[in-house]
């Protein structure tokens, strides 16, 4: 696979950006007490997606890459995992909960693409 010069370039980076600039948001919704708990796991979960993809596509080889997709993976999951709680507690809307798990199924489909894509 040829690799773009840029990870902005990358669809799956410009989408988990979108859904962490959502994220922290929506977070900021939180009761105040949760400002060093979910709150803070939350972001630091939502940041961490594109984060991983833009410095896995600034490693040498796929096969580093595709470590850094699989740290964006999880990050995504534990962003939807902090996210359905927030919602299952009632500090968020579980409308908007469901809208930006959707979104991150998205980047998850995305992201499962490319580890596919850079392992063969």
């Amino acid at each position: 696979m040829a690799r773009p010069k840029s990870y902005r370039d990358l669809i799956v980076w410009q989408k988990a950006m979108a859904l962490a600039q959502q994220v922290y948001g929506l977070s900021a919704e939180l009761p105040r007490n949760e400002a060093y708990g979910l709150l803070s796991q939350m972001r630091r979960a939502a940041v961490s997606v594109p984060s991983n993809i833009a410095e896995g596509q600034g490693r040498l080889t796929d096969l580093q890459f595709r470590h850094f997709l699989g740290n964006a993976r999880g990050s995504l999951y534990e962003m939807q995992t902090q996210l359905e709680l927030a919602g299952n507690l009632g500090y968020l809307d579980k409308r908007l909960v469901q809208e930006l798990t959707e979104q991150g199924w998205e980047v998850a489909r995305l992201i499962n693409g490319l580890i596919t894509v850079l392992g063969k």
